[in-house]
């Protein structure tokens, strides 16, 4: 299918893992390689053609619904979770007035990553049949990333079916923070905090819960180590002036 022109930014976390640099800001206005980590998500929503972001906010709302109403390149819509917060799926789920119900692209804001293949969004939204998926995850290969310290979220066959590590020691594939979903997953949950892992887990249950490799490198970015390592990579790929 073609893009949507609608992606969630999920931007409402505490960022405690960050401190000390969340002490002052939220996660999403840490800056790496010069660059915010919320506009690092929202430049490449821009480049695979979404026109709007519903944006998410609790710790420094005011401070982060300001520095994303400044963008003009795509339109942004403000999710607000000042009164309590909501995690992945149940963020989602309280947005759904200003998401609609086609498809959409959902994506953390601590995930950075490279393209050498062209929009990795787009590809991702490329794939997406809705009648045979509901979700279609965007994975890191294990030995392509930094800064995540899990031993895989995933098995994935020659289809792009996915199945949870589960009780198993490794997966070959990480999350990476961006999927396309039929929003309507979420929207029959209850209206509470929780995350997509409780989604996922159905989702695989019914032969519907599908990946696709990133096919760059990615870099998440949840702690100030991983930032400095991040930062380091990005600066020795940029073009030398």
């Amino acid at each position: 299918m073609s893009v949507p022109a609608t992606a969630m930014v999920l931007a409402a976390g505490l960022g405690t893992r960050m401190r000390p640099l969340t002490d002052d800001r939220p996660k999403a206005l840490v800056s790496v390689h010069g660059r915010a980590l919320v506009d690092h998500v929202l430049d490449r929503l821009v480049d695979a053609g979404v026109k709007r972001a519903v944006v998410n906010v609790h710790a420094f709302a005011d401070m982060l619904e300001a520095h994303v109403r400044k963008r003009r390149d795509i339109e942004i819509l403000i999710s607000d979770e000042r009164a309590r917060l909501m995690e992945t799926g149940g963020g989602v789920k309280q947005a759904r007035a200003l998401l609609g119900e086609d498809p959409i692209i959902v994506c953390n804001i601590d995930s950075v990553w490279e393209e050498p293949q062209g929009s990795a969004i787009a590809r991702l939204a490329a794939g997406f049949d809705p009648s045979t998926m509901s979700a279609r995850l965007m994975l890191a290969a294990m030995n392509q990333c930094l800064g995540f310290d899990g031993a895989g979220d995933f098995f994935m066959d020659e289809a792009g079916l996915l199945s949870l590590r589960g009780p198993m020691p490794h997966a070959p594939w990480a999350y990476t923070g961006a999927q396309i979903i039929d929003p309507r997953i979420v929207y029959g949950e209850p209206l509470e905090p929780f995350s997509f892992m409780r989604v996922w887990k159905r989702l695989q249950s019914e032969g519907r819960l599908f990946g696709v490799p990133l096919g760059g490198f990615w870099m998440h970015v949840g702690d100030p180590q991983a930032r400095a390592a991040a930062d380091l990579r990005l600066a020795s790929a940029a073009p030398k002036s």
